[in-house]
């Protein structure tokens, strides 16, 4: 997923409820679906957040010396600057980019 290049809104916004119920004809599905999709790409965030920020940690003991480091400030403002899960989810949901069955 390649968080430089979405167009999701960083604020809240309204959405029309038809064209979030229209590929499944019901809105509680489309929500759910788009809940479970919210949660997949929360996991992948914080899992890309980590591994970014577990390259800047420093492992010591002792509790005098607390670093600043620069670097790792600038990723976490970056990923302060994206736009939340769920605004992701409901935009992969409008350009059809989630595929979803249904279980029989």
């Amino acid at each position: 997923m390649d968080l430089k290049k979405t167009t999701a809104p960083v604020n809240t916004i309204t959405y029309n409820k038809a064209k979030i119920e229209a590929p499944t004809g019901n809105v509680y599905e489309a929500i759910t679906i788009i809940a479970k999709r919210a949660s997949q790409i929360n996991t992948e965030i914080k899992k890309e957040l980590l591994e970014k920020l577990d390259e800047f940690a420093t492992y010591n003991d002792s509790l005098e010396e607390i670093f600043e480091n620069k670097e790792q400030i600038e990723v976490s403002k970056f990923y302060e600057k994206l736009p939340k899960p769920h605004a992701l989810a409901v935009q992969e949901w409008l350009e059809g980019k989630i595929y979803y069955r249904e279980a029989k």
